[in-house]
């Protein structure tokens, strides 16, 4: 059936299908539907979605309309979860995007889905609390910023560790010199996948099982046969959606450091892999273990390092004076004096939020900051990128991150985004 021309309207493609919404759904106010209750959509409700839909479900502010996953086994248990019914637990995003009845959505779908479903979202007029990393590349990121900027959406990235007391705590005593000139930066991720479900990577395909939409899974992605080792949680370890813990973990920690270095407007300037290694056979081959060398255009280096010791997981400061390590509720110091060092007038003071998920509702109904804008995510997530494309093509990358593009070097700018598959189109 032909859909009438309407100027009010706006029209646009993902996947091949045409997605029409109504001026009133694009949000160009700005502001929620009235009232002090924002109604909240869940895209993505696996593992970390349960999370964050339990997370707002305790948010008196928050009335929870609609979940939506590809998997119709998530669908029922927080569709139970939320206490909704047939109708308001839809398997198409879109649909989503097309009600009327929906301020605000969380976006915790696979990472190779990030940056269509928050781009689409922010051109629906939905504020977005959207997880990590921001997208699953670089350009894609960009393409995120812009989108939430035009439309005047509010995003919260889910790098929750901004509100984070000690956290704060131990950028802001960076960021004031109590540990001299920063130098550089070690941030330790794990350096072996937490696969679950006893795969090992070399199951062979299986068919699909009915409650699960596999095209839609996949998506943008490549099309690849259907294993249950592939899909939900263990999907990060699978090159074609995520580079492991380079991302995974790394969006956290990196975001960190340069919260605290004062570089979240922009990247490294030089980045190389080293000691990068992968399973030799299977499924599961993104990095699992490596050492990523940055350089910042002011001086200062960082590390991104895979090791088996938990001690080591989170960031760490070191400067001329003293160095500072944190993650998440853990603050240590080469000297334990630095930490008992309280703010004075005049001294660098960063965004306060006590909670996450709440912050994002505040910032939802008053229109007001969020600890983890998408220009701050997004080079984060940027900084994790360039360690995948280096440790991808073996060899010391030079970035520009004001084009946000490597000058000169045609094969590394190819991996700036993720190819989307035939078929599938940008929202």
């Amino acid at each position: 059936m032909a859909v009438r021309h309407d100027p009010t309207r706006r029209r646009f493609l993902l996947g091949g299908f045409p997605l029409v919404l109504a001026a009133s759904t694009l949000g160009r106010a700005g502001a929620t539907a009235p009232g002090s209750r924002v109604r909240l959509a869940c895209i993505g409700v696996g593992g970390q979605g349960t999370a964050n839909l339990r997370a707002f479900l305790t948010d008196e502010r928050v009335q929870v309309v609609a979940v939506c996953d590809a998997d119709a086994r998530h669908l029922e248990a927080a569709g139970a979860l939320a206490k909704l019914g047939p109708a308001d637990r839809l398997r198409d995003f879109r649909e989503v995007l097309a009600r009327g009845d929906v301020d605000a959505i969380m976006n915790a779908t696979p990472d190779h889905w990030h940056a269509d479903v928050a781009v689409a979202a922010a051109r629906a007029g939905k504020d977005l609390y959207s997880e990590k990393p921001l997208a699953g590349g670089i350009a894609e990121g960009r393409r995120v910023c812009r989108a939430v900027e035009e439309h005047r959406r509010i995003l919260q990235c889910g790098t929750w560790r901004r509100s984070g007391l000690k956290v704060r705590m131990a950028c802001e005593l960076v960021r004031n010199g109590h540990i001299g000139d920063l130098t550089s930066i070690e941030v330790g991720v794990p350096g072996t996948f937490a696969i679950r479900g006893g795969f090992t990577g070399l199951e062979a395909p299986q068919p699909v099982p009915a409650p699960l939409d596999y095209a839609r899974w996949q998506g943008p992605a490549p099309e690849r046969p259907y294993t249950e080792a592939r899909c939900h949680f263990n999907f990060r370890w699978v090159n074609d959606y995520a580079p492991g813990y380079i991302t995974d973990w790394g969006a956290h920690f990196i975001d960190v450091a340069q919260w605290g270095a004062g570089m979240d407007d922009t990247a490294p300037v030089e980045v190389e892999a080293r000691d990068v290694k992968r399973r030799e056979r299977g499924l599961y081959d993104a990095p699992e273990a490596f050492r990523i060398e940055y350089r910042y255009a002011g001086g200062v280096r960082m590390t991104l390092f895979s090791t088996p010791d938990p001690a080591a997981y989170g960031t760490k400061f070191v400067g001329t004076g003293g160095w500072i390590f944190t993650e998440n509720d853990k603050l240590s110091a080469s000297d334990p004096a630095i930490l008992r060092i309280r703010p004075k007038d005049g001294d660098v003071l960063l965004f306060v939020s006590k909670h996450h998920h709440r912050n994002f509702i505040d910032a939802v109904l008053s229109r007001g900051p969020v600890a983890a804008p998408a220009p701050a995510a997004h080079r984060a997530a940027t900084a994790c990128h360039l360690g995948s494309i280096a440790a991808a093509l073996g060899r010391p990358l030079t970035f520009d991150p004001a084009s946000e593009t490597f000058p000169g070097d045609d094969a590394a700018n190819r991996m700036l985004r993720r190819p989307a598959r035939e078929g599938w189109k940008d929202a």
